[in-house]
């Protein structure tokens, strides 16, 4: 093997490894975007059960309202993760065909298909974070309107004791 073809092999790998790291950066962002979207879910579901649970049904419908809204969303930011970890997974693949495309014309081949795919993928999953970012607002914006939430006074979780696992 000579110097070119080391060379070639280093700046093959070199564009992988920089989608590698920024996808790994963007799944780490996507996850705790979820995490918290989760987080806030079921809070609001426990909230919801314990406003039917007192007769409290405008509550109730208030946190339902909130609840679909936020389920929305979160299906978008589910949608980011899977296709961004996709296009990760396929990355690692076509590192690893352009490894074997030393020893394997095809594999090298099949490299490039797999890479184009996985940054499809990837732009995919970039969509649907923005897709999200643009209706981020959305849920604190529909309950500034909906009087039904803003009536219920301070926020209950300010009060009452956290009885509940958050996880």
């Amino acid at each position: 093997m000579n110097e070119v073809t080391i060379a070639r092999l280093f700046q093959a790998f070199l564009a992988p490894a920089i989608v590698i790291s920024a996808t790994g950066l963007l799944i780490l962002s996507i996850n705790v975007r979820l995490m918290g979207m989760v987080t806030r879910l079921r809070h609001f579901v426990h909230a919801r059960y314990d406003a039917t649970r007192g007769g409290r049904m405008q509550e109730a419908e208030a946190y339902n309202t909130q609840i679909e809204s936020i389920e929305k969303r979160a299906e978008t930011i589910r949608r980011c993760f899977l296709f961004t970890l996709i296009s990760l997974a396929a990355t690692v693949t076509s590192c690893l065909l352009l490894g074997m495309g030393i020893y394997v014309v095809h594999a090298a081949q099949a490299a490039v298909i797999v890479f184009a795919a996985a940054l499809i993928c990837l732009l995919i999953g970039v969509l649907y974070y923005l897709r999200e970012v643009m209706v981020a607002l959305s849920s604190v914006r529909d309950e500034q309107r909906d009087l039904r939430f803003m009536d219920l006074g301070a926020h209950r979780e300010l009060h009452e004791p956290q009885h509940r696992d958050t996880l």
